[in-house]
């Protein structure tokens, strides 16, 4: 295997369809797709401020990088890609991707960040300033993630999350078959117009949470005080821990808290309109 290090490159696709090579240390400065087309590549201790810097690429392995501002679209048509231990300040990484891996990165500017993307697999890792992050993208599985921004994996698909801090208005819109455990969902109108939402041991804060859902099961979660006007138009099965400060109309199924704050049921109830709402004990 090739071994490039200490060098400097720039302009425009100044490593074309490189294949079969390490590159350590090496600084990609201002120009186009410098990597675009490679091949079997590792990327350590590297700094990347050219854009589209790893496009239509294969095999990738990028270890303690830094994608500077200028690297925006960065890996997009890539497989069998695996990011870790970097930071990534430029915005828009990844998009019609399959077999992505990433742990211990940051994210300082994720908008637009891992679209239409396949079989993603996230560990400790933070994704700032994140508007649209995820959208349109399937089988994903994140792990000790946190996210801070709007829209969080609008239309997407068969998802496992564990253990995460997601600050998202309108997360999970859309969305068909996403599980979160042990979570912190902190946004307004989490999971509207969701099929198979299910929430395991999560922490629910934000108003109007959980509309519109087709399928929703929660199992021992807990609402913060802000957390209101819940449910409405749901086909829901929820075990809820603590205190519901409202419910608004949810269509059928069961609801169970130790106690609900204010249950509306009003004209605008959709059938069957049957659904069992009961205070524990």
């Amino acid at each position: 295997m090739q071994i490039i290090s200490n060098e400097t490159f720039g302009g425009e696709r100044a490593l074309y369809k490189l294949q079969d090579a390490t590159l350590s240390h090496v600084t990609i400065e201002p120009g186009e797709s410098p990597l675009k087309h490679g091949r079997h590549l590792i990327l350590k201790d590297c700094e990347i401020n050219g854009k589209y810097p790893l496009w239509i690429t294969d095999d990738v392995r990028v270890q303690k990088c830094l994608f500077k501002v200028g690297a925006r679209s960065g890996p997009w048509y890539v497989h069998n890609f695996l990011l870790e231990d970097s930071v990534l300040e430029s915005p828009k990484a990844f998009r019609d991707s399959d077999s992505v891996k990433i742990r211990r990165t940051q994210f300082k500017l994720a908008q637009e960040t891992l679209w239409s993307c396949r079989n993603v697999d996230i560990e400790d890792t933070v994704f700032d300033q994140a508007d649209y992050l995820l959208i349109h993208s399937e089988e994903l599985r994140m792990k000790n993630v946190t996210v801070s921004g709007n829209y969080l994996f609008q239309w997407g698909r068969n998802a496992q999350i564990f253990d995460s801090t997601l600050h998202s208005k309108d997360a999970f819109w859309n969305s068909e078959n996403v599980t979160c455990y042990n979570c912190f969902l902190d946004g307004e109108y989490l999971g509207w117009h969701s099929r198979n939402l299910h929430l395991v041991n999560c922490r629910i804060k934000g108003t109007q949470p959980l509309c519109y859902c087709d399928n929703l099961v929660l199992e021992n979660c807990t609402f913060d005080p802000d957390a209101d006007l819940a449910f409405e138009y749901c086909s829901v099965k929820a075990d809820i821990k603590g205190a519901v400060t409202s419910v608004k109309n949810p269509t059928t199924g069961s609801i169970c808290a130790d106690s609900i704050g204010k249950i509306i049921i009003d004209d605008n109830v959709l059938p069957p309109a049957n659904c069992r709402i009961t205070e524990r004990g």
